[in-house]
């Protein structure tokens, strides 16, 4: 008899659905403390030899870039998480961690309470080559401090 393949498992604490802010959204299943681990951004490693070798698609992405050089692409057998959209007021924040092995993740939790219904957002806060600008991402999530770009706020002088 054949095992039946082993699927990962469903992040219960958020669901997928249509966003106002772009395509889809992660929203909470339920009322979230303040500091709640949603889980880990899942996806296909590339180190950081393959990730030069390599002609991206800038046009819809779900990479995250890690301080060791590493990409995770939430694009190719990511979970959930990828699903979360940028805004200059998140409630949500990506974490790097020590997995269990030692190996480096991405760990998603909570800013603030979020409350059951509430999309939840991280600050993608970009960088860019030279040749882009922050135009060229735009931010559409309608805060209050909206700063108009998904790009990172630049903490040097002019």
């Amino acid at each position: 008899m054949t095992a039946a393949p082993i699927r990962a498992p469903r992040t219960p604490l958020l669901h997928v659905r249509p966003s106002g802010v772009h395509g889809l959204g992660a929203f909470a299943a339920v009322d979230l403390p303040a500091g709640t681990k949603l889980g880990r951004y899942t996806g296909r490693r590339f180190n950081a030899v393959q990730v030069a070798a390599m002609d991206w698609d800038s046009t819809l992405t779900y990479l995250f870039g890690l301080s060791d050089g590493t990409l995770i692409d939430g694009g190719r057998g990511g979970n959930e998480m990828r699903h979360l959209n940028h805004a200059c007021e998140p409630n949500c924040e990506a974490r790097e961690e020590h997995g269990a092995r030692g190996r480096l993740e991405l760990g998603i939790h909570t800013l603030r309470e979020v409350r059951a219904g509430e999309e939840l957002f991280l600050d993608y806060a970009l960088t860019v080559d030279a040749a882009e600008g922050p135009g060229d991402y735009p931010c559409r999530c309608g805060s209050h401090r909206c700063r108009g770009t998904m790009v990172a706020v630049s903490t040097e002088a002019a």
